[in-house]
């Protein structure tokens, strides 16, 4: 095995970069909603104050997951090697917060912009997440942690 094969293997193989997947999701639906709109909220200022509430939320969540890692010294990007199982501030609750987070963001969305195309976009982002990236991520740090990895995927839920 030469050097670059040995460095394909230390990352988790996602079949996206999530940040692309949320892009392509968030856009699809505003595209959808700006081409043929469906509202689906009798009031819409209230659902746009709760809509930009939860997508703030989703917002700090990441920031707060995406500094903890930094200060762990670890890779945030799926494409990079991990080189350490973050185990506390939001990785405490949850192995995901910032999946999480770009969950909240989308639904966040759909309700501020009352898109029930964003709501329905939500699904196959979480399928892309769940089955191309996080069950990558999670055999990667399996074969590359361990029992590190897997007492800690017992002790942590995956979403909340």
């Amino acid at each position: 095995m030469n050097d670059s094969d040995e460095g394909d293997s230390d990352r988790s193989g996602a079949v996206v970069r999530p940040p692309i997947a949320w892009l392509a999701a968030v856009g699809g639906g505003l595209l959808l909603d700006g081409a043929y709109p469906l509202p689906f909220l009798p009031g819409l200022l209230t659902g746009r104050l709760i809509g930009l509430a939860i997508f703030a939320a989703g917002l700090a969540l990441m920031i707060w997951a995406a500094t903890t890692f930094r200060r762990a010294g670890t890779e945030i990007q799926t494409t990079r090697p991990t080189s350490a199982i973050v185990e506390v501030g939001p990785y405490r609750f949850s192995r995901n917060p910032i999946y999480v987070a770009m969950l909240l963001g989308i639904f966040g969305l759909a309700l501020a912009f009352n898109s029930l195309w964003l709501l329905f976009l939500l699904m196959p982002f979480w399928l892309v997440i769940r089955y191309g990236v996080v069950a990558r991520e999670e055999a990667y740090l399996e074969r590359k942690f361990a029992s590190e990895y897997l007492t800690y995927k017992a002790r942590v839920r995956r979403w909340l």
